[in-house]
């Protein structure tokens, strides 16, 4: 009886042996591969034979692959295993080894790199648990080129910068020799006085020279780079060369020759940072790259910087080098601004320090001849610098010389003027030699002051000579908080400025209507909530001079010049009365100063309190939008800030100064 259950346990036990599921070997590759998409190299390990430990460690093999790739810019990698069929994997199961095809795809600095290679997997059987799967892996996983030896060899091959021109090809960023000053440390020496003096002409910290020193990469014949700086900084140049162990080489930098001049507009560049990495395109920025940070150089990144090329190949000792990818680097396009330098030179000049914006076009055409913020900085100084201090200078200097004024809005104060006037004539609530009764200095009601009473009614053309605050905001409240808004979208108000640099739009108000009728009123004349952009300013003015149709603004030479941004706001002759009265704005009225110009200049002041509506007055910004009379060539809205204790003419002034230096 026993021999017939010892049987059958036996023939139980075979049955349960021959039912064993088989694994399939795919499902470890396909783990493979997606750890290698995920860039999960750590687990890769994992997944090999002990045969394969045996001879590659994890630095020869996962941890080499993870180095390589990072080398190379590998990303969008992509393995494709080739599925088995159940016969292959009963076959596998005989030998005890699967193999299996697979495919490798991915984006390099080099482009794109493919390749077909067979995975030999071997069987590890368990007496308790699933059969399992381990990779018998060798370099050809990496590039079946490395199967049977050799090293990766990268030839990477950079772009040149595009450079940023004015609209007369005179650069704004350029690609020129600096200095990069360092030193070799057996010539140095341990001598700390000397690393002191370094550090101060350098504009370093001595720990930071003595980290550079200490690196591990660093040999004592080696030349150890420390700092970049200009070559017209002679004085420096001059006692760092008198400094026994310090040295320099010529290499290729970014360069503003125009400074401060246009350093709002141009921006300079900076260092990738590791944020930067996580956004960016792996295969065209690495941590030792420059990227645009401010103006121009941000804006047009793309463009400038070109792309990389590279040529990654693999050599092999007495033979010749097999290429697996090649790319030629494809330079960065120039940039060319309507921008003339001239004319920026000398609206910059003329703040003299004090702190405002300005915009400059010219109003035939449309292209932008200016764009100033004052006071600036010196993007040579934040690349090539020898201050140590140099961004606490920045950040503590109450004038703000970092904050780029010319993108943003302000309160336009009485220059919103011509702008209610046109607006009011376009929908006929103005008739413009027709003239309304105004008592006195205060318009209770609204609480609207202005600045002197008149003698009889007040047309368009005196409030405008006069700039009489009552006369706009009575009119204003005459047609209406819905007919104003709809007038100011009508010139761009309140609506995206379409420009290619990015200027902050124009608002109306904080709900961007004015139902409250106390709020439209002051509106009307510049304060209230609205406020507005120079460049915005001196567009809008262009319908003036345009039978009406106000010029879009443009910033590139390959941008169509004379195109129409708004029609029709006014008519023709609309048009030319208001031309007249901005005349007479100089000639008869608060724009005085610009008489002392030896040509005709008309425009319109405005000041405009930095306060909201119903506050005790604060501060005081000074306006001027104006124009040559008889060239009507150029336009310019400037804006000065904190005039309340000083000249509230100085809007008018340093414009007229400006102008006459333009046509000097």
């Amino acid at each position: 009886m026993w021999k017939k259950s010892l049987w059958l346990i036996l023939f139980i036990a075979l049955l349960a042996g021959c039912s064993k599921e088989q694994t399939d070997p795919t499902n470890t590759l396909n783990q493979y591969a997606e750890a290698l998409e995920e860039g999960d190299y750590e687990s890769l390990y994992n997944l090999f034979s002990q045969e394969t430990k045996d001879t590659y460690s994890e630095e020869d093999s996962s941890l080499r692959l993870e180095k390589l790739y990072a080398d190379i810019s590998a990303s969008d990698i992509e393995m494709n295993v080739q599925e088995l069929e159940e016969r292959e994997i009963a076959n596998a199961y005989d030998d005890g080894i699967a193999t299996i095809p697979f495919s490798v795809t991915m984006n390099t600095i080099a482009g794109e790199i493919s390749f077909d290679y067979q995975a030999e997997l071997a069987l590890i059987e368990r007496e308790d648990e699933a059969d399992s799967w381990l990779i018998n892996w060798d370099s050809g996983f990496i590039f079946p080129e490395l199967a049977d030896g050799g090293k990766i060899l990268i030839s990477p091959d950079h772009p040149v910068r595009g450079e940023i021109l004015d609209k007369n090809q005179i650069p704004l960023a350029i690609n020129d020799t600096v200095y990069e000053f360092g030193v070799i440390p057996s010539e140095l020496g341990e001598n700390e006085a000397k690393r002191e003096e370094i550090a101060r002409l350098l504009g370093m910290s001595v720990e930071s020279v003595n980290a550079s020193i200490e690196a591990e990469w660093v040999e004592d014949d080696l030349f150890v780079p420390l700092k970049t700086i200009l070559p017209d900084n002679s004085d420096t140049v001059q006692e760092l060369n008198a400094i026994e162990g310090v040295s320099y080489r010529e290499t290729n930098g970014r360069v503003y020759p125009e400074g401060e001049i246009a350093a709002h507009l141009v921006g300079y560049l900076r260092s990738v940072n590791a944020e930067d990495l996580d956004e960016l395109d792996s295969t065209e920025y690495t941590s030792s790259d420059k990227i645009g940070a401010r103006g121009l150089e941000s804006l047009f990144e793309e463009e400038l910087r070109g792309s990389k090329g590279a040529v990654i190949q693999v050599a092999k000792e007495g033979k010749e080098n097999i290429i697996l990818a090649e790319k030629e680097a494809k330079d960065g396009k120039n940039i060319t601004v309507t921008i003339d330098i001239n004319i920026q030179d000398k609206v910059f000049q003329g703040f003299d320090g004090d702190p405002g914006n300005a915009a400059v076009i010219d109003p035939k055409t449309g292209e932008t001849l200016a764009l100033v913020s004052s006071p600036s900085f010196d993007p040579n100084d934040i690349l090539y610098g020898t201050s140590a201090n140099f961004w606490s200078n920045m950040e503590e200097n109450e004038l703000q010389p970092m904050l780029n004024r010319f993108s943003s809005t302000f309160a336009p104060g009485s220059v919103i003027k011509p702008i209610t006037g046109a607006i009011g004539l376009k929908n006929e609530t103005i008739v413009y030699d027709e003239g309304i009764e105004i008592e006195g200095l205060q318009w209770e009601d609204y609480k609207v002051t202005r600045v002197s009473t008149s003698n009889g009614p007040v047309d368009l053309d005196d409030a405008l000579i006069r700039s009489d605050n009552i006369y706009f905001a009575m009119k204003a409240v005459e047609m209406g908080g819905s007919a104003f808004v709809e007038g100011l979208h009508s010139f761009g108000i309140g609506e995206e400025f379409p420009y290619t640099y990015p200027i902050t739009d124009s608002s109306i108000s904080n709900s961007d209507n004015l139902d409250d009728t106390y709020l439209l009123a002051h509106t009307s004349y510049g304060q209230g909530e609205i406020e507005m952009s120079a460049l915005h300013l001196a567009t809008a003015y262009s319908a003036f001079l345009n039978d009406g149709d106000m010029i879009q603004p443009i910033l590139l030479t390959d941008e169509e010049t004379g195109q129409i941004w708004k029609e029709a706001l006014v008519t023709e002759e609309q048009a030319d009365d208001i031309q007249e009265s901005l005349r007479k704005v100089v000639t008869e009225g608060t724009g005085s100063a610009a008489e002392e110009a030896d040509f005709p200049i008309s425009g319109k002041t405005g000041t405009a309190e930095l306060k909201l509506t119903g506050e005790d007055g604060g501060d005081e910004n000074s306006f001027f939008v104006g124009y040559p009379t008889d060239d009507q060539d150029l336009m310019i809205a400037i804006m000065v800030e904190g005039t309340k204790n000083n000249d509230r003419s100085s809007g008018v002034e340093k414009a007229t100064k400006i102008l006459m230096d333009i046509k000097d």
